[in-house]
């Protein structure tokens, strides 16, 4: 039996650790991909750290991994328009026997030499793309975009705000911009991502602690405050100071996951206002088609994005890292 490497996370306090597993082979209707690259994500860290639950779950192990790019190694029965050693990048969900599923929580994803996808979650890469940037892109960066296009519906000359600019919050900083949204104002404690906002295209970058916040923040937005605000950072400190800069009819989207409650304050304000408070979670699978478009024809670059690159064997330092903030990473990524 052929075998591969694989970062397994064991339910039931059993912990994360890289493995011998067998290489999967594709059933009908599946694809078998040569990982070539693949995304270390905070919610893989959450995963780790029990903050999170990959259910349900089939037993008490799973690959993680939900940012994946490849190459076709092997085809299903049933499956037409892919060749042995296409360059694709795989959707972050699919459908199981009709059950919706996420890879690298409740099915096995990215963190291995080999995953297993169905065709239909199968996304082709144009010419010109490395897989380190294109494994990130079905979260790091689609996630924003559905907060940003079908989340906060952001049209043109908005002044919007987004409160941590990591791995989501950077590339939101640079998707605002594209869709036309002014001003962008970042909003992050650490002056290292405060200048990386500005590098990416905001502009202003504010520290949440400063004791004029409230007042730079009206200088740059307009006395009315932000038509869209968006959290990235899951902390409730930056949840209550996006919603108080809300304007009228203003939306705050929470994208950060936290397990912490959030409390609307002023619920006079926020009624009289007509503001709204969203959730949002991953996006749609034509985000993702929409995106890889975008970087194919050169409109959203993503080389700034790749902070560090680790092998698949040393998957727990690069959780490490992460976790830690070691050098501000925007996306680190395993490659095995």
């Amino acid at each position: 039996m052929e075998t591969m490497l694989a970062g397994r996370l064991t339910t039931g306090g059993g912990g994360f650790a890289v493995e011998e597993v067998p290489v999967p082979e594709p059933g009908p209707g599946q694809v078998l991909i040569r990982v070539r690259a693949a995304g270390v994500c905070l919610s893989d860290v959450h995963l780790i750290q029990g903050v999170l639950a990959p259910q349900p779950l089939t037993g008490n192990k799973v690959t993680l991994g939900h940012e994946t790019a490849g190459e076709v190694q092997a085809l299903g029965d049933g499956v037409t328009g892919f060749t042995v050693g296409d360059p694709v990048v795989l959707q972050a969900g699919e459908l199981r026997d009709g059950t919706p599923c996420t890879r690298g929580v409740n099915i096995d994803g990215g963190w291995a030499e080999y995953a297993v996808a169905a065709a239909e979650a199968v996304v082709p890469l144009p010419p010109g793309i490395p897989f380190e940037q294109a494994c990130i892109i079905p979260d790091a960066v689609s996630t924003p975009w559905a907060a940003i296009t079908s989340g906060a519906n952001v049209r043109p000359a908005e002044a919007v705000a987004v409160w941590g600019v990591g791995g989501l919050g950077a590339h939101a900083v640079q998707l605002l911009r594209m869709v036309g949204a002014c001003p962008v104002i970042a909003v992050d404690p650490l002056a290292a991502a405060r200048e990386r906002a500005l590098r990416l295209g905001a502009d202003v970058a504010l520290d949440p602690a400063d004791p004029e916040f409230g007042d730079l923040l009206r200088a740059a937005a307009g006395a009315g405050g932000v038509a869209a605000a968006f959290d990235f950072a899951g902390v409730p400190a930056a949840r209550d100071q996006a919603l108080s800069a809300l304007a009228e009819y203003g939306r705050l989207v929470l994208v950060g996951l936290t397990d912490q409650p959030f409390t609307i304050r002023n619920n006079l304000w926020f009624c009289r206002f007509r503001q709204q408070v969203l959730g949002h979670y991953g996006s749609r699978p034509e985000d993702l088609v929409d995106l890889v478009r975008l970087a194919g024809m050169h409109r959203l670059d993503l080389s700034g994005s790749v902070s560090a690159i680790h092998p698949l064997a040393e998957a727990a330092q690069a959780v490490d890292a992460l976790e830690r903030k070691e050098g501000n990473p925007i996306r680190l990524i395993l490659r095995p």
